[in-house]
């Protein structure tokens, strides 16, 4: 997260300027998943700066101290050489990782201690830390109705709306046995996503998730 502290207008006007915003997570769909939220709560990216990913897989939950220091470092330092390759200004890093865990005690414990790694680590350029409470299929429960205009046969059952999903343990299995035919698949996860931004479902999330909000609220945070 990158505090309030550290924004101001000229981390408002870099942020508009072409750029590139560099995204880390556990894989290309998580990151794809990344992009479309950034897209509806950063709307001057699409003119502003370019999305791109770096490969490398995050695991940072379970490292504190001098192996989490290491991490953040190996992470920001592929960040910094993706905007180079892209001839670009690193204008925001954004970095995912599911916590294979609930909201609470545990979750901000580690969402403080990653986040303050990274604040120390990048102040050039802003950051946000997703890490999603259970999973990033957790925060698709959010927009349920855009199920539906990734497959017509697909409705999420009256048991999954309107919770708490960052309480709900493996989104991505109820969400396997809830929907209908054909059977969601991870790799499905993206275009829900693309089709909650299109139809401007991101803007209206239905229940709640702390790690969700705590995510939004870091990118927000980006425009000062």
């Amino acid at each position: 997260m990158t505090p309030s502290g550290r924004q101001g207008g000229g981390r408002a006007s870099r942020a508009r300027q072409r750029g590139v915003i560099v995204l880390a997570g556990e894989d290309q769909n998580d990151c794809e998943i990344l992009a479309a939220l950034i897209r509806a709560h950063q709307p001057d990216v699409d003119v502003a700066a370019k999305l791109v990913r770096i490969n490398d897989p995050v695991r940072l939950r379970k490292k504190t101290g001098p192996d989490l220091a290491a991490a953040v470092k190996a992470l920001a330092g592929k960040a910094r050489a993706k905007a180079r390759q892209q001839r670009a200004e690193l204008v925001g890093f954004v970095v995912h990782e599911d916590l294979d865990g609930y909201t609470g005690a545990h979750y901000e414990r580690v969402r403080k201690t990653v986040t303050a790694e990274l604040t120390r680590q990048c102040q050039e350029f802003s950051t946000a830390l997703a890490l999603a409470a259970w999973e990033s299929e957790g925060w698709l429960l959010l927009f349920p109705d855009a199920f539906p205009y990734v497959r017509p046969g697909w409705k999420v059952p009256d048991r999954l709306l309107d919770r708490d999903t960052g309480r709900l343990k493996d989104a991505k299995e109820e969400l396997k046995r809830g929907l209908g035919s054909p059977v969601f698949r991870e790799s499905d996860g993206p275009a829900v996503a693309r089709e909650a931004l299109e139809h401007r479902l991101i803007s209206s999330p239905r229940g709640a998730n702390q790690s969700y909000d705590d995510f939004v609220a870091d990118l927000v945070g980006w425009a000062g």
